[in-house]
């Protein structure tokens, strides 16, 4: 497993991919957050929060993170090296995983130097250091289980085509009805009545987390959702 998880971050970084995804993520952000003015500004909010962030960084993900996993399997598939690679000594799902984490990685690494945020918004509070830690903490983990489960979708997608830009596009629209979809359709005339609708999508647990509480409960959906795409990447390559 761990010689296919440095291949995967080998690949990302000896092509233009990793460093492409790492400044794309941050200038969006970047500019979204310090110089266009709009409700995502956070010298327009007037308060020290990373709240826009974190309202924001999900929805960049839900096209940046496909981005990066639609070569995951599709371009084995592609290129005819899948069946080269379920002979090597290794079991299916230590593959997959394998896959998983190098994509997993590049996103991590995409999100630290955000932390520069904390420290500035930090010292442009008044007074200084008014930030609620409690609360940023809370979101960076929300952000965290939602960039591993968005890549696991993702994984997932890349198994359902050779061809990329197909991978991709499901991988978005997996990600962007498992965001928002639920909670869309909770507010939607006799579907509302479903109490627990809502509770079935990614949004209602990243939005608890981001309160500041890590709930066991986010926690294990999180988890949950996750396995279960891995899961099924795994039958997916059994399966073929």
């Amino acid at each position: 497993m761990l010689a296919i998880l440095k291949k995967e971050i080998n690949s990302f970084f000896a092509s233009p991919i990793g460093y492409l995804v790492i400044a794309i993520f941050l200038v969006l952000n970047g500019l979204f957050l310090w110089v266009f003015k709009g409700e995502f500004n956070i010298f327009s909010a007037g308060e020290a929060s990373l709240g826009s962030f974190f309202l924001l960084a999900p929805w960049v993900f839900i096209f940046l993170i496909p981005a990066v996993t639609m070569r995951s399997f599709s371009d084995e598939k592609k290129q005819g090296t899948l069946e080269l690679l379920v002979t090597k000594p290794l079991s299916y799902f230590q593959i997959v995983l394998g896959k998983y984490l190098g994509a997993l990685i590049l996103i991590i690494l995409a999100v630290l130097p955000t932390l520069l945020y904390v420290y500035s918004i930090s010292q442009l509070g008044d007074p200084e250091g008014n930030l609620d830690m409690g609360s940023t903490i809370g979101s960076y983990f929300g952000l965290l289980f939602l960039s591993g489960t968005y890549t696991s979708i993702g994984v997932f997608s890349s198994t359902l085509s050779d061809n990329q830009i197909v991978s991709f596009i499901t991988a978005v629209f997996i990600c962007f009805f498992m965001y928002f979809g639920f909670e869309g359709l909770s507010n939607y005339g006799i579907l509302g009545d479903f109490i627990y609708l809502e509770q079935l999508g990614m949004s209602s647990h990243y939005n608890s987390m981001s309160r500041g509480v890590i709930d066991t409960r986010d926690v294990i959906y999180f988890l949950s959702v996750t396995v279960a795409f891995l899961f099924f990447t795994k039958l997916k390559i059994e399966k073929h």
